[in-house]
């Protein structure tokens, strides 16, 4: 007996790319280099003897999940709450410290693990239009390799926000780091970006955005003069 298939097309053959099974509803599973990367820093810290603080996110799925369960059921070392205002903004954090003992004792994170951080926070934002506030929450994880206090692991982690927010925002979205396209040399132009983002944090007179419109309207003699770096 034989049977019938739809009839292919006279001029080729399509070869079908591979699917991950529901992949309209799931994502492709991370990379084991993906999977490797931090534990790599924590080696390199533990042979460096530094401390070091880093944020499990969703392509640790297992030590996610792992991480949570053990922080819902185990008393807390301490914890350090915050509070800012500003900018229509109001924002509260919870620092709280887990010592995770042996719970992670039959995974390859025991040996790294020391302590476990759970950052809670509570923003409230106005709407400058409207007047309505919105509110979000938000649950962050951290594992360090060393145990840290609540307050000492909040300082490092905001710290580390400072950074992420002053330069990598600036370089991403005011400078179009992530929208380059440039794929000749594109670390010759990255460092062209630090320049240009160094000179205008010594030389900020509004917010970077504002100075670059400003910087492009004045022609060379005003680029010249930001090339120098004011003293303080």
């Amino acid at each position: 007996m034989r049977t019938s298939t739809l009839p292919r097309s006279p001029t080729r053959s399509r070869r079908r790319r591979p699917r991950w099974p529901n992949s309209a509803s799931r994502k492709a599973p991370p990379s084991r280099s993906t999977r490797c990367t931090a534990k790599k820093h924590f080696e390199a810290a533990a042979a460096a003897s530094v401390a070091l603080i880093v944020q499990v996110k969703d392509n640790q799925p297992t030590l996610h999940q792992r991480i949570q369960e053990i922080a819902a059921i185990t008393a807390p070392l301490g914890s350090a709450r915050s509070h800012d205002k500003g900018r229509n903004r109001d924002e509260r954090r919870t620092v709280t410290v887990f010592d995770p003992a042996d719970k992670l004792a039959d995974t390859d994170w025991h040996p790294h693990v020391a302590a476990i951080i759970r950052v809670e926070r509570n923003v409230y934002t106005r709407n400058a239009k409207t007047g309505l506030l919105h509110h979000s929450a938000e649950t962050a994880f951290y594992v360090a390799n060393t145990l840290a206090t609540a307050a000492h692991a909040a300082k490092a982690i905001r710290a580390h926000w400072k950074i992420e927010n002053t330069s990598h925002y600036s370089r991403d979205v005011t400078l179009g780091e992530d929208r380059s396209h440039i794929r000749t040399n594109p670390g010759v132009f990255a460092r062209l970006r630090s320049f240009a983002f160094n000179i205008f944090k010594a030389n900020q007179t509004d917010t970077l955005s504002q100075d670059r419109y400003r910087a492009a309207l004045a022609g060379i003699n005003n680029l010249l003069s930001l090339t120098s770096i004011r003293k303080r």
